[in-house]
């Protein structure tokens, strides 16, 4: 059976949040896996592909629960805000697992993590290249007692690069993946899709790697095929700018770089003051601002590191 619900979140500072959802309970035994998207407000493929799933997974052939939330981040979406809460301009995804006294985004991330991710069995969250970002599909999984099971997940999605945070020195805090290891759960973030467009072929990625998942946990009798290889990276590089100005990437996403090579320059809006940004270690950039745009500590790009660099 399939219904559909809505979370409503009325301990906030403001107006209360009304959050659609859906479940899609099998006609068999299993797992509960949970599927989420739109922590980022305007990364349209990864929505799109959440909201396909609720209208065509069959309660008939699904063994186990599946909860589908195609729009974690209302307030973004709705005034198609890249990266951050309107609120006040805090990144939903640096917030997990939250806290009910802060404030507003760090309250709406304790509410969504309680309600959708801290007791489901297994976590997806989807995502894209937001408005500014070009990307190279990829997914992610933190360091914990249940990574084998999160990297299962990862290699099941079928991308064709995986990136492994190690506990220690974590370049994403506070995201959904990293809150559920800690809490426990297999989660992996999935990224395909870029710039905020609705890309067919990006949702597509989506929807395969969402049919391999359910597969490769037995909730489905799919099975995955022409599944590649993927090249697993040891920790991330990102790259930011000392300064404001104007940002001429040198590399294209999904292209081999070794340490030492130019990865673009920065100069100042007449085009003096030239920075030049070099790779720290050798790796494939999985994303890379494509803003001209910069500000002070802006990011530039993820630099995926090479194995073991």
């Amino acid at each position: 059976m399939t219904t559909h619900h809505t979370l409503t979140i009325d301990a906030l500072p403001g107006e209360p949040l009304a959050v659609p959802y859906a479940e899609i309970r099998g006609d068999r035994a299993g797992p509960h896996l949970t599927v989420v998207a739109g922590v980022h407000g305007t990364e349209y493929t990864s929505i799109a592909a959440v909201r396909e799933l609720v209208a065509t997974l069959d309660p008939r052939t699904l063994a186990g629960r599946v909860t589908a939330v195609p729009v974690l981040n209302l307030p973004a979406f709705w005034a198609r805000s890249p990266f951050v809460v309107p609120v006040d301009g805090e990144n939903l995804n640096r917030c997990f697992p939250g806290d009910p006294d802060g404030g507003y985004t760090q309250a709406l991330a304790h509410h969504l993590f309680t309600a959708f991710m801290s007791g489901t069995d297994y976590l997806l969250d989807l995502h894209a290249g937001d408005l500014p970002e070009a990307l190279e599909p990829f997914t992610i999984y933190d360091e914990s007692p249940v990574d084998d099971a999160a990297r299962g997940l990862a290699l099941a999605y079928g991308v064709g690069h995986i990136v492994r945070q190690s506990a220690a020195a974590r370049t994403v805090g506070g995201s959904s993946c990293a809150a559920a290891a800690d809490a426990g759960v297999p989660a992996i973030i999935a990224e395909a899709g870029q710039n905020g467009i609705l890309d067919r072929a990006a949702v597509e990625i989506h929807l395969a790697g969402l049919a391999n998942v359910l597969g490769h946990l037995g909730m489905t009798e799919h099975a995955p095929t022409g599944v590649p290889v993927p090249e697993e990276h040891a920790g991330w590089a990102w790259l930011r700018t000392p300064d404001a100005g104007w940002w001429e990437p040198a590399v294209g996403v999904g292209r081999q770089v070794e340490k030492g090579d130019l990865l673009g320059v920065v100069s100042d809006v007449l085009g003096d003051g030239r920075h030049e940004v070099v790779a720290p270690v050798a790796g494939v950039p999985l994303f890379v601002t494509s803003s001209p745009a910069v500000v002070a500590d802006g990011l530039l790009l993820g630099l995926a590191k090479r194995g073991g660099a």
